[in-house]
């Protein structure tokens, strides 16, 4: 299964949509957003590309009224999860969380397959090793509102375990 993993969108609903149908077309079958959304209605686009979105809110939470209606209006697709989010995909389990030093520590911890997280605008891809002897993938897509950074997603592929910051409107990126 591929992912389309974003965060900091910052009320850029474009940027939001593009990345989720850039993935889409690269076999995405789900979105988690880490986070910084903002508006509620930022969403809307990327939810009319027909994804299922996982979302946590970040440093900047918006309306959570709004946010509550989408959810309850979106058929499914939209999963608010509040400040972090355990999940599982593809019998992975995936921790996400905005704070990118909270997604290190997490990843640390060696409970999860993959921590996602966000807030620092900074694209990376990394292995870190786990109190269990093994490593765990963090990954951070940036900020694909190209805030103070380029705007970047990240693609992963959870049956290979390969993840890859992409640019937005184009290829692979830094990782």
């Amino acid at each position: 299964m591929k992912i389309c993993i974003v965060s900091d969108s910052h009320d850029r609903a474009d940027a939001l949509m593009q990345a989720v149908r850039e993935a889409k077309a690269l076999g995405a079958a789900a979105v988690i957003h880490c986070g910084d959304l903002i508006g509620a209605q930022s969403l809307k686009p990327a939810l009319s590309i027909g994804l299922p979105i996982h979302l946590i809110h970040g440093n900047n939470a918006g309306d959570a009224t709004a946010l509550h209606n989408l959810v309850q209006s979106s058929g499914g697709l939209l999963g608010y999860h509040g400040p972090d989010a355990r999940i599982e995909l593809e019998g992975r389990r995936v921790f996400v969380v905005h704070y990118d030093h909270y997604g290190y520590a997490m990843a640390c911890t060696g409970d999860w397959a993959l921590v996602c997280c966000g807030h620092s605008h900074r694209a990376e891809v990394r292995k870190v090793a786990n109190v269990k002897r093994g490593e765990t993938w963090l990954v951070n897509p940036g900020t694909i509102a190209g805030l103070s950074a380029p705007a970047t997603w990240a693609l992963g592929d959870l049956d290979a375990m390969r993840f890859e910051v992409r640019e937005l409107g184009g290829g692979s990126g830094p990782s």
